[in-house]
C-alpha cells in the first residue's frame, strides 16, 4: 500500500464522528473478529468542532402594511426611530425598509410584537 494511500485511510479515521468510529469498531468485531483496545473514544481523540458564532444583533425590516393603518404603521415607525413625520411616512411607503439596525435579541422581539399588535408584517434577520 502507498503512503499516500495511508495518509487517506488516516485522515478518513481522524475525521470521523463518533457515531461512525462506534460503526466502524461494531463492523471490526463482528465481521473481522478485530476486537477494539479501548471501548470508549477518549476526548484527546475527537476532532475538534468549530466555534459556532452566535448572533447577538439583529436588523428589523417593515415588509409590509399587512392589515395595518398607514396612519398607525408611521405613527409608530416615527415614535421608535428618530425620523420625523414625512420621513417615516417614505420609509414606510418604501416597505420592505429596514426600521432599526443591530438591536439586541429582546429589542427586535418587542418592536415584532409591536409591528404585529397593528397589522404589519415584519422580518427580523
Amino acid at each position: 500500500m502507498s503512503q499516500e494511500n495511508l495518509k487517506q485511510i488516516a485522515e478518513t479515521l481522524i475525521n470521523l464522528t463518533i457515531l461512525e468510529a462506534r460503526e466502524l469498531g461494531r463492523i471490526l468485531k463482528e465481521d473481522y473478529g478485530i476486537k477494539p483496545a479501548v471501548q470508549q473514544a477518549h476526548l484527546s481523540y475527537v476532532p475538534a468542532y468549530e466555534e459556532v458564532e452566535v448572533q447577538t444583533e439583529f436588523d428589523v425590516i417593515l415588509k409590509s402594511i399587512g392589515t395595518g393603518s398607514k396612519l398607525a404603521v408611521v405613527k409608530l415607525v416615527k415614535e421608535l426611530t428618530s425620523l420625523g413625520l414625512r420621513e417615516a411616512k417614505e420609509l414606510v411607503d418604501s416597505a420592505p425598509a429596514m426600521v432599526r439596525e443591530q438591536v439586541s435579541e429582546s429589542e427586535a422581539n418587542e418592536l415584532e410584537r409591536q409591528f404585529q399588535d397593528i397589522g404589519v408584517e415584519i422580518e427580523i434577520v
